[in-house]
């Protein structure tokens, strides 16, 4: 298996398990208490799918990433964020590296994936409202000739900006619609998530790059092409 992609999807784990009991604090009046518990579950389930396995395939192991996470989430998260990595893994099957156009193609087919399944748009109170404004600000650092890392600076503040416009908005999907106007003022589980898991590859990035720079590592997590 991919060193890397292991490495990276471990790091979303423990972040999300470290913000379980926020996440689930932020489920409660709007959903089921249950998010940061259902996410938790899942990307546990996500690193014992990848336990034994040894492609170097990123796209083979997207593909179990987004199979585990459909059969051990629930709610919606798990059909949503389980087509995300299956959709990711289109762009990027037969690679073995990543790269910052790589990885702005995996965001722009997980985010479609994700409205294609949920049926959401940008400015109803869901994961859209961050991931949107990440993959902008991602694809404009990508076209600006920015490394892997200052591209997911760019996306994580700007999914953090997203996070803070949900509390603004009223809630027109899922379980949060039924509060209508009482919706405002409380921010999106889902969207925190999504944040949650950019400012995990962020410092990911950030911990490569420095081992890089103290020549302990290829640095082609950080560049724009592959080493």
């Amino acid at each position: 298996m991919n060193e890397v992609i292991y490495e990276a999807i471990e790091a979303i784990r423990t972040m999300i398990v470290k913000n379980k009991q926020y996440l689930t604090d932020l489920d409660s009046p709007i959903g089921d208490s249950d998010h940061g518990i259902n996410m938790a579950r899942g990307f546990d389930a996500v690193m014992l799918k990848l336990e034994n396995s040894n492609d170097p395939d990123i796209a083979s192991v997207l593909k179990k990433i987004g199979l585990a996470l459909i059969s051990s989430v629930g709610g919606a998260s798990g059909p949503l964020y389980g087509t995300a990595f299956l959709r990711a893994a289109v762009p990027a099957q037969g690679k073995t590296d990543f790269n910052a156009v790589l990885v702005k193609d995996m965001l722009s087919a997980a985010i479609q994936g994700i409205k294609d399944r949920g049926k959401a748009s940008q400015g109803e109170k869901t994961m859209i409202d961050a991931l949107e404004p990440a993959y902008e600000a991602f694809s404009s650092g990508c076209d600006n000739g920015g490394t892997l890392l200052e591209c997911f600076e760019l996306a994580s503040k700007a999914a953090l900006e997203g996070v803070e416009f949900t509390k603004k908005i009223i809630a027109t999907k899922g379980r949060a619609s039924y509060l209508g106007n009482r919706s405002i003022g409380h921010q999106d589980p889902g969207a925190t998530s999504s944040y949650l898991m950019l400012k995990a590859l962020t410092d990911f990035c950030s911990k490569k790059e420095g081992e890089a720079n103290d020549g302990r590592n290829c640095n082609c997590i950080a560049q724009q092409e592959s080493c």
